[in-house]
C-alpha cells in the first residue's frame, strides 16, 4: 500500500499536530514573558532554543514510520528511501544557497526558494509515498499556526523571534512584505522541506533497525 485514505491520515496526524501547537504556544508565551533565553531564544531565527518544534521532527518521523509499518505500509526499498530523501535535501540546499546570492527579499529570490522547495519535495516523495504524505500533512499542521503567529507578532511588534528581522533585510520593507519574506515563504518552503526530508530519514532509520532485529534473532 503506497497511499493513505483521508481518515487514516487524519488519525495519524491529529495528536502530533496538537502537541506541536501546544509547544508553539508555550514558546510564544515564554518569549513574551521573558523566560530563560536558553529555553526561549528571542533572537532572529530563534535557533538553538530548547523549547521549539523543530526538535519534534525526528521524533514524529520515527513515530509515523512505526505506525505505518503496523499498517503493513513500507517503501519500495530502504536504500531508495535514503537516496531520495537525501537527494531532495541536497537539491534544496544547493538551490537555497544560490537563492541567497540574490538581493534579500527580492521577487527572484522568493521564486527560486519556492521552486527549490517544490522540486525537493517532488524528489523526496519517491522515498516512501505514505510517510511523505503523513509528514507533509503534519508539516502543514505544524507550520501554518507559526505563519499566523508571525503575522500577528510582526504587525504588533511583539519583540519575539517570530517578529525579529534578519540583519540583511532592507530597513524600508513594509511589515506585510516582511511577513511574506521572513514568515510565510520560509515556513512553507524551508521548514516543510526540513520536516519531510528529516522525518523520512529518521523513518528510514527506524525501518532499517526494525527490519534488522528479526534477521539478527534468526541468525542467533
Amino acid at each position: 500500500m503506497s497511499t493513505l485514505d483521508r481518515a487514516t491520515l487524519k488519525n495519524l496526524v491529529t495528536i502530533p499536530a496538537l502537541i506541536t501547537l501546544a509547544i508553539t504556544l508555550l514558546r510564544l508565551t515564554g518569549e513574551l514573558l521573558n523566560w530563560s533565553p536558553s529555553l526561549f531564544n528571542k533572537q532572529a531565527g530563534g535557533g538553538g532554543a530548547l523549547i521549539g518544534i523543530a526538535w519534534l521532527v525526528p521524533i514524529f518521523g520515527i513515530f509515523f514510520a512505526r505506525r505505518l509499518m503496523k499498517l503493513n505500509n513500507y517503501p519500495a526499498s530502504t536504500g531508495g528511501l535514503f537516496a531520495f530523501a537525501l537527494l531532495g535535501l541536497v537539491a534544496f540546499a544547493a538551490l537555497f544557497a544560490l537563492a541567497f546570492q540574490l538581493p534579500a527579499g527580492s521577487l527572484w529570490q522568493m521564486l527560486l526558494v519556492i521552486a527549490a522547495a517544490v522540486g525537493s519535495l517532488m524528489i523526496a516523495r519517491r522515498a516512501w509515498p505514505a510517510l511523505f504524505s503523513v509528514l507533509f500533512a503534519y508539516g502543514l499542521a505544524a507550520r501554518i499556526p507559526v505563519v499566523i503567529v508571525m503575522l500577528l507578532a510582526i504587525m504588533g511588534n511583539w519583540g519575539t523571534h517570530y517578529d525579529a528581522p534578519p540583519p540583511n533585510l532592507p530597513a524600508e520593507i513594509t511589515p506585510l512584505l516582511r511577513w511574506v519574506v521572513t514568515g510565510l515563504i520560509p515556513q512553507l518552503t524551508i521548514w516543510m522541506v526540513f520536516t519531510v526530508t528529516i522525518g523520512l530519514i529518521f523513518g528510514g532509520l527506524t525501518l532499517a533497525i526494525t527490519a534488522r532485529k528479526p534477521a539478527m534473532a534468526k541468525a542467533a
